[in-house]
C-alpha cells in the first residue's frame, strides 16, 4: 500500500481544467477507460478531471492544501519561465518550490526537492 493511484478534481469547468492540466502542467491525455470525465497521466497513476455537481462547493481560495509535483528535469528556473509563459502568477516560493493556483483556485506547486529513498516496512516502528 501506499502507492497513488489516482487523483480526482472536480470542477465547473472540466475543458478549462484539462487544458490547464495538459498544456501549463504538461500532462499527457490518458485514453479514457471509464465513467465520466477526463483521465491524465501521472508518472505511474492518473489525474482524473470531473464534472462537479451543482451543490459542490469550490475549493476555498485560502486553502493551504495542495497538489505538489515535480518541476520538469527538477529544474525550477525552467519551471518559473514555464509558468510565466503560460500566465500563471507564482504566490510563494521556497529554495525548492514554486506554489500557484490552478483556474479553480487549488493550491499548487511545482519542486526539485530530492527526497531521500523511502522506508521500506521493516523499517518502521509502531
Amino acid at each position: 500500500m501506499g502507492r497513488l493511484h489516482h487523483l480526482a478534481l472536480r470542477t465547473r469547468d472540466v475543458d478549462r481544467l484539462v487544458a490547464f492540466y495538459r498544456d501549463v502542467l504538461q500532462l499527457p491525455l490518458w485514453p479514457r477507460q471509464a465513467g465520466n470525465g477526463v483521465w491524465l497521466a501521472l508518472d505511474g497513476a492518473v489525474l482524473m478531471i470531473e464534472r462537479a455537481g451543482d451543490d459542490e462547493p469550490a475549493p476555498s481560495p485560502n486553502s493551504r492544501e495542495l497538489l505538489a509535483m515535480a518541476a520538469p528535469g527538477d529544474d525550477l528556473p525552467l519551471a518559473r519561465a514555464h509558468l510565466a509563459q503560460h500566465g500563471v502568477s507564482i504566490e510563494a516560493e521556497t529554495a525548492h518550490t514554486l506554489y500557484f493556483r490552478d483556474p479553480d483556485g487549488r493550491r499548487m506547486a511545482l519542486s526539485d526537492f530530492a527526497f531521500p529513498p523511502s522506508p521500506s516496512p521493516s523499517d518502521q516502528t509502531r
